[in-house]
């Protein structure tokens, strides 16, 4: 019996060491498929990310080498530069009107392209068009149809109406407007949109139907059956709407280049200005920084604040 046991421990000491072994083949060859993500992330990514965190304290422009300053860069930018604080007021502002407006806007035709209706497919296709639109055509496809003088808008608004168009882009008080007009149009029927359309379409009908059993009229079921099903939705949209709204830039770019008299002169644009404009790369990443920080609070405050409304199907039954 002892002979036997021992064959028997040796048996599957053999099957432990040759699992042992193919679970540690498993797992370099595991390496070995991501290893080009991990260089790309460590060179592209993660190393970029330390240099610039090194620069923001530091006095760096391109044609000298970096000089430590240690907190004077996070000093400067609360205590002295103006257009720090011009620039996120204008973002704030930004943030405040083309989040709520675009998310609603979003939900609102996901709630129409919802309904089952003939020719569904034709108007889902005629919402998604705007989103695929480069934002630098999209930018100057506007900039030519606002123009004051020669501009389709204003045309129309002269000849049908009789009105004379304000100035758009060109205005400090239409300019803001007229971004958001832009950001909507491109927007609404993004993959914003398309979120919320899957998040419809995953509600159990079987919920709908006891509800009319129930005698349930529309509002009630939109109160207590949709909306509670797509708060997961409506959340994930709002943390990828306020980064995106923070991020802003291309369409200002292009169409205003942050005028009239800093109208549209975002965070991003300052950004933009300080590092590769004034190749001042140490104030640059120091305003990189700030702004890494400040999302980074924000998308935390969502968070927290989401688990007094955001709720999922297996809460709710």
């Amino acid at each position: 019996m002892s002979k036997i046991a021992e064959l028997r421990a040796a048996g599957r000491k053999g099957r432990a060491e040759a699992w042992s072994h193919m679970r540690r083949r498993e797992a370099l060859e595991g390496f070995l498929f991501i290893s080009p993500w991990i260089i790309g992330f460590l060179a592209f990514t993660l190393g970029p990310m330390l240099a610039s965190l090194s620069f923001s304290f530091s006095y760096y422009r391109i044609q000298r080498p970096p000089q430590w300053v240690g907190l004077d860069n996070y000093r400067y930018a609360f205590l002295q530069d103006r257009l720090f604080w011009l620039s996120l007021r204008r973002t704030s502002t930004w943030v405040l009107f083309t989040v709520p407006l675009g998310v609603t806007g979003s939900l609102l035709a996901a709630l129409l392209l919802n309904q089952g209706t003939v020719g569904t497919s034709a108007w889902r296709l005629f919402f998604f068009l705007p989103s695929l639109t480069p934002i630098v055509a999209a930018a100057l496809l506007w900039s030519w149809m606002l123009q004051p003088e020669v501009g389709i808008i204003n045309t129309t608004l002269a000849h049908l109406f009789g009105i004379k168009g304000p100035p758009w882009l060109g205005s400090v008080e239409w300019a803001l407007p007229s971004l958001l007009l832009i950001s909507l149009w491109t927007s609404i029927g993004s993959n914003r949109m398309l979120i919320f359309l899957a998040g419809l379409q995953s509600i159990p009908q079987e919920m709908y139907e006891a509800a009319d059993i129930d005698g349930a009229n529309p509002v009630q079921k939109t109160l207590y059956i949709t909306f509670p099903l797509i708060t997961p939705s409506v959340f994930f949209n709002l943390v990828l709407g306020v980064i995106a709204a923070f991020r802003v830039f291309g369409m200002a770019y292009v169409a205003t280049k942050g005028g009239p008299a800093y109208a549209t002169y975002f965070y991003a644009l300052h950004l933009y200005e300080q590092a590769f404009g004034s190749y001042d790369m140490g104030y640059g990443s120091t305003l990189a920084w700030i702004f890494f920080a400040i999302v980074l609070m924000l998308t935390l405050v969502q968070i927290s604040l989401s688990r007094r409304w955001v709720y999922y199907e297996a809460q709710i039954t």
